[in-house]
């Protein structure tokens, strides 16, 4: 066994288990911390708090698969703000907005923000760079509902010599005034957010999701947003019934979650977990999601954003993550208009979701919509419907229902034409699956450059229900489907089995234009 440390703060560790598990380890493991036994874990990712700051620890894990330790140096730390203490009452029903935000605002560097046990009720609260905010076990931030008690964003800015602009909100892809969000960063750095605590949105039918679309004054809050950020950690943490996208780090750099949860009701409208959205360099690694919409969605702006920055999300690694229940598991797109390369998804448990990939894009979304070096490998994934869509005919916005979006024949490579170049999946076991094994559709114009599969096993459900596997028109409903491949450059398959329950095998289905 090799246990990795992935983070250490002045108070808290975040520890990779590397003996075999994909999310959960083989075994659960009893923890000691010099010596005393602190507990028990039965996760990969694993975060340990209630250090002392500047103290050395070693960390002893004994399980039937095996021991290990580890020992590692918490961080200096020079003083602790408790929220209480300016103010904060923490009795659920007093506003503590200002209490928490002047104890962030007073923080000196390299020191806490201590929110201990009782529940605060907060409308917007600010970070600020260099410190940490830790929400101690039992301390649930509570938000309000009335949409007054959440301060509004500009979407968009005019410099004062009209050359420039300044972006503080996004909404869905595009520069729109938004709510600021119940965690709200901006252009701040080296900040660590973490605990056992909880942040609740209180959303629901009577208030967030009642109206899902219309702007309403300006757009719903985030549970966490973060714009032009860097440094940023989250560890622990459970964050409940967001208005909208639960945590969306946006045109930001060095970004990781850590063994964070995400729980919304599955009927909630778009809350997705997390939307990197222009991120540079992010970790997303032992996280647990179960909500109404995808659990994780990659983006790079609708149109404007992404002709304008030109700068696409890169280096994002996601793994050993449980996801359940939500549309798409890893969805890239479909707001990506200034491309994703880099992507690794490995070691994940995908259960009961739509898709397990979810590849959405159209015409419209521009040359620098490129899709490149998108990697699945070590993945389990049990009752999803279609465990891999790649979709080039997406039929979101207001034209996609027109002939230029969902058109088969081919039309001309102009600065519209979006690009699919590498993608690879291997090392996949998809059981109980409904709808379709894979459907993989290109432009006829722009065909999808090169699909590897290797080492994929999929079988059907008994029950398989009818379904459609792609967004878009054309696509009818159907069950126990094999694959669908159309407009591929390049199509590697070994070791791919797809097989019915009896244990005969699938056949593949309309794999041709290659």
């Amino acid at each position: 066994m090799n246990i990795k440390i992935l983070l250490a703060t002045a108070r808290s560790v975040t520890l990779e288990i590397e003996e075999g598990g994909r999310f959960h380890t083989t075994c659960p493991y009893e923890i000691y911390i010099n010596g005393e036994k602190r507990g028990e874990t039965d996760r990969v990712i694993t975060n340990l708090f209630s250090l002392k700051p500047d103290t050395d620890y070693t960390v002893e894990l004994k399980g039937s698969s095996g021991n290990g330790t580890v020992s590692f140096q918490t961080k200096k730390e020079f003083v602790t703000l408790n929220v209480k203490e300016f103010g904060a009452a923490g009795d659920g029903e007093t506003d503590d907005t200002a209490s928490i935000q002047a104890a962030i605002l007073a923080c000196p560097r390299d020191s806490r923000v201590l929110i201990p046990k009782g529940t605060y009720k907060i409308g917007a609260l600010f970070l600020k760079s260099h410190i940490a905010l830790e929400l101690a076990e039992g301390a649930i931030l509570s938000a309000k509902t009335r949409r007054e008690d959440f301060p509004r964003l500009p979407g968009l800015i005019q410099s004062y010599d009209e050359t420039d602009e300044y972006n503080l909100a996004s909404w869905e892809g595009n520069p729109l005034n938004s709510h600021a969000s119940i965690l709200t960063g901006l252009e701040v750095e080296d900040v660590v957010v973490y605990g056992k605590g909880e942040i609740n949105g209180n959303a629901s039918r009577d208030n967030w999701w009642g109206i899902v679309k219309k702007m309403n004054g300006c757009y719903r809050p985030h549970m966490l947003f973060l714009n032009h950020c860097k440094d940023i950690r989250l560890q622990g943490l459970t964050f409940t019934n967001s208005p909208s996208w639960t945590l969306h780090p946006y045109f930001s750099e060095n970004i990781d979650f850590l063994g964070t949860r995400i729980v919304n009701p599955a009927d909630s409208p778009n809350t997705d977990g997390i939307d990197p959205e222009s991120v540079k360099n992010m970790n997303i690694l032992g996280m647990h999601f179960t909500l109404g919409d995808d659990c994780i969605a990659v983006k790079s702006g609708k149109i404007y954003m992404g002709r304008k920055f030109k700068q696409p999300s890169e280096n994002i690694q996601i793994r050993h993550c449980l996801m359940e229940n939500g549309h798409g598991a890893v969805t890239v797109g479909s707001e990506m208009a200034g491309g994703v390369k880099n992507l690794l998804v490995e070691n994940c448990i995908f259960s009961h979701t739509d898709r397990g990939l979810r590849i959405k894009t159209r015409r419209g979304r521009g040359r620098d919509a490129i899709l490149d070096e998108i990697t699945f490998r070590s993945i389990t994934m049990d009752h999803v419907m279609t465990p891999l869509v790649v979709n080039s005919f997406y039929f979101c916005d207001p034209d996609g229902h027109t002939s230029y979006v969902q058109s088969r024949e081919t039309y001309p490579v102009d600065e519209r034409t979006p690009q699919i170049k590498n993608l690879t999946f291997e090392d996949m076991v998809c059981t109980n699956c409904h709808v379709r094994a894979a459907y993989f559709e290109g432009l006829p114009e722009q065909k999808i450059e090169k699909i590897r599969m290797k080492n994929i096993q999929i079988s059907y459900a008994e029950d398989a229900k009818c379904g459609v596997a792609a967004m878009s028109e054309g696509v009818e409903a159907c069950s126990k489907q094999g694959l669908f491949a159309s407009n591929i450059h390049e199509l590697i398959m070994e070791n791919v089995k797809i097989t019915g329950q009896d244990g005969e095998e699938v056949e593949l289905h309309n794999v041709d234009n290659m």
